[in-house]
């Protein structure tokens, strides 16, 4: 074999080697992310739902408070609610109807000026009998922890029974708790005919805790905050 044949071999073997080495590096690197990932995911998810024990009902079993705090979804196309948000909104209009809530404050995202909940969530209500001065509205409701946090420091809510599905009741829930409002929930178990939606947004739930917990540990503000809003002190006062 020639010197140069030897040496090219030599540098070949000097480079595989180098190669597998930062292969087996990013291999070590990738299964604690995986480990780390996962633990997160599971100590999170253990945080809410002991957050969230027995402090989950029916519209039947619910203690009264006085407010509904509704928690927005998807808007349809032509202003009308979701299915899932539909499902919401009649939680909140029979805990209206039979005395468990005084008020409702409907709570979602109108970022944009096209796209609009809140008021979606309004009209919804009304038309089925809730007074409209019985309905409140937040325009900021972004996320579970905004709209939480805002209930909190810009309604003045120190005591709610939130609506959303049961899949994200235990979240919801427990966020709003360690942001100062004693929460209770109802969930909705009806949306659940939509298999594949339901079965995706449950899957979701794991990644959410992960951020729940974050933000709750973080204390950061909701994107939007501003002055303080009377809207829920008129609505419980009204006749």
């Amino acid at each position: 074999m020639s010197i140069r044949t030897s040496l090219v071999a030599t540098l070949r073997r000097v480079r595989d080697g180098g190669r597998g080495r930062w292969l087996r590096r990013i291999a070590l690197a990738a299964a604690i992310g995986a480990a780390l990932l996962a633990a997160g995911s599971w100590a999170s998810v253990s945080w809410i739902r002991s957050g969230a024990d027995g402090r989950t009902y029916t519209v039947e079993s619910a203690p009264e408070a006085p407010v509904a705090l509704v928690l927005g979804t998807r808007v349809q196309a032509d202003g009308s609610p979701s299915p899932f948000l539909s499902a919401r909104l009649e939680i909140a209009r029979e805990l209206y109807a039979t005395g468990k809530v005084q008020a409702i404050l409907v709570s979602g995202d109108n970022m944009r000026h096209e796209y609009n909940e809140p008021e979606a969530m309004q009209r919804w209500l009304v038309d089925r009998g809730v007074p409209a001065d019985k309905v409140v509205l937040d325009y900021a409701g972004f996320d579970t922890y905004d709209s939480c946090a805002r209930a909190k420091r810009i309604f003045g809510v120190d005591r709610a029974t939130l609506v959303t599905q049961s899949f994200h009741l235990a979240r919801a829930v427990t966020v709003c708790r360690h942001l100062g409002v004693d929460a209770i929930g109802v969930g909705d178990d009806t949306a659940r005919e939509y298999g594949r939606t339901w079965q995706f947004a449950s899957a979701r739930e794991y990644g959410a805790s992960m951020k729940a917990a974050v933000d709750v540990l973080s204390g950061r503000d909701p994107v939007h905050l501003g002055r303080r809003e009377t809207g829920i002190d008129d609505a419980l006062r009204a006749s």
